[in-house]
């Protein structure tokens, strides 16, 4: 799999793929996927999706990227969909940045939430107890990507509880890491944090009481693509428009999923083992 590139990269692909359909010949219906490596979401998402895809006459190229890259190459039509796009909040800026260039497809999963979490045994509640106890938290955030939106909104939230905590922007995987050093020292460590996500069905952690709103309300998951996608393949448009996940649907799947290191193998796993759901996306 290859990271999306702009600039001569872009020119290359526009060369190699048609960009204003999903078709490449009468035979091969092809569809390219972004993702970003380390939200589980959607790279659960992007993979299972690519094995239903394929089991119906696709040829599906998945590509990883930082989510600003995916947003603008299905702005240039070179990615037909990302799956990941969280609203109204976290990509909401980004969404209206290219707007009339991509469109929202379907809505995959309600009730996300972002904003900074603890483990269950620190025994502080808000963001506004933070301050309080910075020396505790060693004075930092352990935060993610600086293109995530929710690095975004912890910035925000920063300057708006005034904390004298540094948030410390890393990676996801480099995050999860260290909350697991943390827990299994039973050290206090307050990071940024996502829901759904199958570290809270392994760990126990809460998400700390937001007074200002920083980080918004529920959020939903939505598939989004370039413009003109459903148009151009109105069988894979019904597919993600049908493609949903209730919270013990979304649960079972990240906790099945995270033991997989192969996630090409545990997406043809979990879709053999799910064959009902996955009829309901396929169902014309």
């Amino acid at each position: 799999m290859k990271s999306i590139q702009i600039g001569l990269m872009m020119a290359l692909a526009v060369m190699l793929f048609s960009c204003n359909g999903a078709k490449k010949s009468d035979d091969t219906k092809n569809i390219t996927i972004g993702y970003v490596d380390g939200w589980a979401e959607g790279v659960a998402m992007t993979h299972i999706t690519k094995v239903v895809l394929e089991q119906n006459g696709y040829k599906v190229e998945t590509q990883k990227a930082a989510v600003d890259l995916i947003f603008a190459s299905m702005a240039n039509g070179d990615t037909d969909v990302f799956m990941d796009t969280w609203l109204p909040v976290t990509h909401g800026s980004k969404v209206a940045k290219f707007e009339g260039k991509i469109e929202g497809v379907g809505v995959t999963y309600g009730n996300a939430k972002i904003g900074l979490a603890v483990p269950a045994y620190v025994d502080i509640n808000s963001i506004e107890e933070l301050n309080a106890h910075a020396d505790k938290f060693d004075g930092r955030i352990v935060g993610i990507e600086k293109g995530a939106g929710i690095t975004a909104k912890t910035d925000v939230a920063v300057e708006e509880y005034a904390l004298q905590l540094k948030h410390m922007n890393s990676s996801s995987i480099a995050m999860l890491s260290e909350l697991k050093k943390s827990i299994d020292k039973q050290k206090w460590v307050v990071v940024t944090a996502w829901a759904p996500h199958w570290v809270f069905g392994r760990y126990e952690l809460k998400f700390l009481e937001d007074p200002k709103g920083v980080y918004g309300q529920a959020e939903n998951i939505e598939t989004y693509a370039r413009k003109g996608f459903k148009e151009d393949d109105p069988f894979a448009a019904n597919y993600f428009a049908k493609f949903k996940l209730d919270e013990a649907q979304m649960g079972q799947m990240l906790m099945f999923m995270e033991e997989y290191k192969d996630q090409a193998e545990g997406a043809k796993q979990w879709v053999a083992q799910n064959k009902e759901l996955v009829n309901s996306w396929l169902k014309q």
